[in-house]
């Protein structure tokens, strides 16, 4: 392969979908610059996301979501940015700012950080969070907008406005060097490459295979491997038919929480629940936790499905089988030792 000379910054380096981003990006021949808040673990992070891949262009720079520090500097030298980190969270915080004001103000820095950067292209990951909640359609597509006025929790809610900021910033300035991109991924399963587990689905899947729940909600959400969720970042960086556009990057069918629970115990995790909480307590203790009100919510949605007609159009897309992405990201948990 002929090794590029574009290189593209990838913020929140030790992230989940961000580690894949870092690794498809080095094996197509760009050269990466990663950002993390703390450089303590750059070393390892890097030995970690080079590993057999002849070109290991990979440096590193400080950057924190709600620090101005370094923006403008990092991506001077850079052709393309992804935006990657925004917080993630699986309980709701006791502070909901704690999670808006990172993922809103980090946007909205690294957008006008590229703008003075002279960048080519921003390929921002959304979630289809922005897109599938707070209305009734049990179909979504790249049009709807999720209503926060609405109970939808924290993170969602995180992700809906900061992503409405980026779009506004785009339709307000209309002279940018760069057109903007947004990735919007489902629940994101597949393999790790790097020793960090705060994803919320490598956490749940965690929490399950160890038995922490002894019975489960009747909720759905649509999934996408994360591998095919990097692919698509990346793609997105040279595919103009991408431009100002959201892509959503998810299955078409939403799968339950119990199906993934049958699916785990398939293969060997018994200790994964096979029944599930009545949904008149969820809803009864909605009244007094937050976390309870949120899956109250996510109960009421159901299962919904999403219309990615327009990815496939766009990058021939072929998502990736459930069971490989599944079985694919045992296999990396086992090989971290978290299984036990």
């Amino acid at each position: 392969m002929s090794q590029k000379k574009e290189k593209v910054l990838v913020t929140g380096a030790n992230g989940y979908i961000a580690s894949h981003c870092i690794r498809e990006l080095l094996s197509q021949g760009y050269i990466v610059k990663a950002s993390l808040r703390n450089l303590k673990n750059k070393v390892q992070i890097k030995k970690a996301l080079t590993n057999n891949l002849k070109n290991k262009r990979l440096d590193f720079c400080k950057l924190d979501l709600l620090l101005d520090n370094g923006w403008n500097e990092s991506l001077q030298d850079c052709d393309y940015l992804l935006h990657v980190a925004s917080p993630c969270i699986i309980k709701e915080p006791k502070n909901a700012e704690s999670v808006i004001k990172p993922a809103v103000e980090g946007t909205l820095r690294a957008l006008n950080a590229s703008q003075k950067a002279n960048i080519r292209k921003v390929v921002l990951t959304s979630s289809i969070g922005s897109m599938a909640f707070g209305h009734d359609k049990k179909k979504y597509d790249h049009n709807d907008w999720t209503d926060t006025t609405k109970n939808v929790g924290t993170y969602i809610k995180s992700k809906t406005l900061s992503e409405k900021k980026a779009w506004d910033f785009i339709n307000n300035n209309p002279d940018l060097s760069f057109n903007l991109t947004s990735i919007n991924p489902g629940m994101v399963f597949g393999p790790l490459l790097i020793n960090d587990f705060k994803s919320a689905s490598s956490r749940l899947i965690i929490d399950l295979i160890k038995g922490k729940y002894p019975s489960i909600p009747n909720i759905y959400f649509t999934f996408v491997d994360v591998r095919d969720v990097a692919k698509l970042h990346v793609n997105s960086l040279i595919n103009n038919e991408s431009d100002n556009k959201r892509i959503i990057a998810a299955s078409e069918q939403g799968i339950s929480f119990l199906d993934i629970s049958k699916f785990l115990r398939s293969r060997g995790f018994n200790k994964c629940p096979k029944s599930l909480i009545p949904n008149q307590l969820i809803n009864f203790l909605g009244f007094f936790n937050k976390d309870m009100k949120q899956t109250a919510s996510l109960i009421k949605k159901g299962c919904y499905e999403a219309d990615i007609s327009e990815t496939a159009r766009i990058f021939n897309w072929e998502p990736t089988p459930f069971d490989k992405t599944m079985d694919d990201m045992l296999t990396s948990l086992n090989r971290f030792n978290l299984n036990d």
